[in-house]
């Protein structure tokens, strides 16, 4: 069976993984870009997003990996976008511009429907109401022998921690203190729930430490 893994995951020291207040022109929360810093800075950011070479270190090389053999992604209804309640219309299409980087399905958790949205570059979104086990399915079917990526948010990370359904999980650690926001392990007790640290590797602006569930 294919694998569920969260990765390129950004955390800071007081463990929170976006900001509070997260708006139209705050999507990772106020002060959350600080969280992603490690990110912009890469190769791999800058050939998606920017608009020079970026770097080529560890940082980037790690990134590089999550993208490996992952067949279909699930993300928050938070990480779509700003949108709360029911969908006025079908009008917003997520952050990322006409032609996402996930080029294979992607199922966004939500408790109100939506027809799927198919942008180019072969990124569908399907809208899941039925929780977190549906959407795992449904992944699953649509990615085939490949993995599966949780993107997030947090609280939709916490959510499979919970339910024990994460096999691997990357942390990019960042030498940062947030104070407030979305914090990633709030009511998790890892160790409980089968999870243990099995690598750390320092990059350049982060810290990337790799857990995963005991067989």
């Amino acid at each position: 069976m294919s694998k569920l893994r969260v990765q390129s995951f950004a955390v800071s020291l007081d463990g929170f993984s976006a900001g509070p207040n997260q708006d139209l022109e705050n999507p990772l929360g106020v002060g959350g870009p600080a969280l992603m810093e490690w990110f912009f800075a890469t190769r791999m950011f800058q050939r998606m997003y920017g608009s020079g070479d970026g770097e080529t270190g560890v940082d980037n090389g790690i990134a590089e990996k999550g993208f490996d053999g992952i067949g279909a992604w699930i993300l928050g209804r938070n990480m779509f976008g700003p949108v709360r309640g029911p969908w006025p219309d079908d009008s917003w299409k997520g952050w990322w511009g006409d032609e996402p980087s996930y080029h294979v399905p992607v199922f966004v958790l939500t408790h109100h429907a939506r027809p799927p949205l198919t942008m180019a570059g072969g990124t569908t979104f399907h809208f899941v109401t039925e929780g977190i086990h549906a959407a795992l399915e449904q992944a699953r079917a649509a990615a085939g022998k490949q993995d599966v990526r949780v993107g997030g948010g947090a609280a939709t990370v916490r959510q499979y921690l919970q339910a024990g359904l994460l096999d691997d999980l990357h942390l990019a650690v960042r030498p940062i203190l947030m104070g407030r926001g979305e914090a990633l392990f709030a009511g998790l007790d890892l160790p409980a729930l089968g999870y243990e640290t099995v690598d750390s590797v320092p990059g350049e602006r982060a810290t990337h430490v790799f857990l995963r569930k005991r067989a």
